[in-house]
């Protein structure tokens, strides 16, 4: 995927803020239009289809890379990673398996922000065990909770509480409070100018509610196993993989009427091939979920 030196890239002399405003020219697409580009990619390497289901998407990797503050990293180079994720993901996509890009496209994006944190946080010998990653990106919402979000050092009682729900050493939690405590970047730091205007962290949070970062660990074992879903389908046929989707992936499920009639067959026959299609994929997630030492879906 060779056409991407032309992709707008944020910087600290350009300013985030003007990076925000170029990304935002690129059109989104319509679900046929994402159909028809990914397509063009996946049989004939066309890379201006390519280039075009990157750019639809570059607001996307932005608004989830704005999430993960308070690491004291560069935000450019945060977006920047976010980018190569994006752009793995369209290398990856296979627009057969009924996923929209946006969906598929997010597992990657984090996973790239992620390995890009935990890389640079190795630099002060950062545990790499599940639950020192857990506590890593959970500590904050921890403190929250216990109103400790402004302490310094936090007092035994809450050390001893954040241990025990994250299931870490207190030593652990001292030790890892110690390094964040440092590495905080203020909602308030100005991130580019606009004219006159200097902008600043929180301008361009679209919900000052909202904490993505310190939802990690929790979103991190949902992404995965729609990852795991993703690879698992294969393991399906054509008709299982629809029946299935139509079945099970929707919100609103389509009837074993209406598959029924557009199979042409029974409609007992298409609750069997459901069942049977959705034993497939759960034996399949459980060998992935085995072979990457992840906890096997139930």
């Amino acid at each position: 995927m060779s056409s991407y030196a032309n992709l707008p890239a944020p910087s600290p002399e350009q300013g985030l803020n003007r990076y925000l405003q170029e990304i935002r020219r690129f059109p989104m697409l319509e679900p046929e239009e994402e159909y028809m580009l990914a397509k063009r990619w996946a049989d004939h390497q066309d890379p201006e289809a390519a280039h075009r289901l990157v750019t639809s998407h570059l607001r996307l990797a932005a608004k989830i890379a704005m999430g993960y503050r308070g690491y004291g990293l560069p935000q450019a180079e945060v977006i920047s990673e976010a980018n190569v994720g994006l752009m793995q993901a369209v290398k990856r996509f296979d627009p057969e398996k009924g996923f929209r890009l946006a969906t598929y496209a997010m597992w990657w994006i984090r996973a790239s922000i992620q390995e890009y944190i935990l890389r640079s946080w190795s630099l002060v010998k950062l545990g790499t065990t599940s639950a020192q990653k857990k506590l890593f990106f959970n500590l904050r919402k921890a403190k929250a909770k216990l109103g400790a979000l402004e302490e310094g050092d936090l007092r035994p009682e809450n050390v001893a509480k954040i241990a025990q729900d994250l299931n870490v050493s207190e030593e652990e939690v001292v030790d890892m409070n110690r390094r964040l405590s440092g590495g905080d970047a203020s909602l308030n730091a100005v991130v580019g100018s606009d004219g006159d205007s200097a902008t600043q962290w929180q301008d361009w949070l679209e919900d000052e509610e909202a904490d993505q970062a310190a939802d990690y660990a929790e979103r991190d074992e949902l992404e995965a196993r729609r990852g795991l879903l993703v690879q698992a389908m294969d393991v399906l046929n054509d008709r299982e993989r629809e029946i299935l989707a139509e079945r099970r992936l929707k919100d609103q499920p389509v009837t074993l009427e209406e598959l029924s009639d557009k199979f042409g067959v029974s409609r007992e026959r298409i609750r069997q091939i459901e069942v049977r299609a959705f034993e497939k994929l759960q034996k399949r997630m459980r060998q992935l979920a085995q072979e990457k030492g992840m906890t096997a879906p139930a």
